[in-house]
């Protein structure tokens, strides 16, 4: 996603959130879902425990794409994601995947 984009999403997001990691999402005009990555170094000093959230996020996106709405989505973490194991961290994304599913249900 470009500046511009995230922009657009900050705007007017739907947002879902736990304490350690927030999802906002607006409607997009592709024809496919979205992702974008807000990562910070304040809350993960080390670059490989920032790769392994985005790695992670990544991937539960590719996982429920296809269930998504043409949404674009960024996902923002928060302080005390780094406490998080992978799987964990991975059951939140879930829950908050099919939170927005929901969202965009009940908006369009």
């Amino acid at each position: 996603m470009t500046p511009s984009q995230f922009k657009y999403v900050f705007q007017e997001p739907l947002r879902a959130s736990t304490p350690e990691i927030t999802i906002l999402a607006r409607q997009n005009n592709s024809d496919n879902p979205r992702l974008g990555l807000a990562i910070p170094k304040k809350h993960l000093k080390r670059a490989h425990d920032r790769n392994r959230v985005k790695r992670i996020s990544r991937e539960s996106f590719r996982l429920l794409q296809h269930q998504l709405p043409n949404y674009d989505f960024i996902i923002i973490a928060k302080a005390g994601i780094g406490k998080l194991d992978n799987a964990t961290l991975f059951q939140i994304l879930d829950k908050l995947w099919k939170r927005h599913i929901r969202l965009a249900q009940k908006y369009s």
